[in-house]
């Protein structure tokens, strides 16, 4: 799995890098135990400086998505559930959320509209996963 970089957006690469391996986790494409790509591969691969590939797998590491194996490399990591990185995982969505509640608030979009999007784009993302693991499971 290598990221795709837009330097144009204005998110900060080794955020993007973040953002795509917890979207790949979320979605089924990564799997627990799976490996990324080396530090030294994913930079030359996206062409950024390696010091970028480390602080992403560090925060991914630091939020229990990755863990380090030593001289094996990073691998997506089965969802261990510690207090303390569900308190990450809390903050770093509570994030999320405040900016989009934000982001409503500027374009007029009430509280009921806003609830009835989040419950839609959530019977979507369910519809979208369920639809994956049937054709994953599917024989061949």
């Amino acid at each position: 799995m290598v990221p795709h970089i837009n330097f144009k957006s204005g998110v900060p690469v080794y955020l993007q890098i973040v953002q795509q391996v917890k979207a790949a986790a979320a979605g089924g494409t990564l799997r627990p135990g799976d490996p990324l790509p080396s530090v030294r591969s994913l930079a030359e691969e996206l062409r950024i400086n390696r010091n970028t590939a480390a602080r992403a797998y560090s925060e991914l590491e630091a939020e229990g998505v990755i863990e380090t194996r030593q001289g094996a490399g990073c691998y997506l990591k089965a969802n261990g559930v510690s207090p303390l990185r569900r308190t990450v995982r809390s903050d770093r969505l509570a994030e999320e959320l405040d900016a989009v509640i934000v982001q409503a608030h500027h374009l007029q979009v009430g509280d009921d509209e806003l609830l009835e999007l989040l419950r839609e784009r959530l019977r979507e993302f369910r519809e979208r996963l369920a639809q994956r693991q049937r054709v994953e499971a599917a024989p061949h």
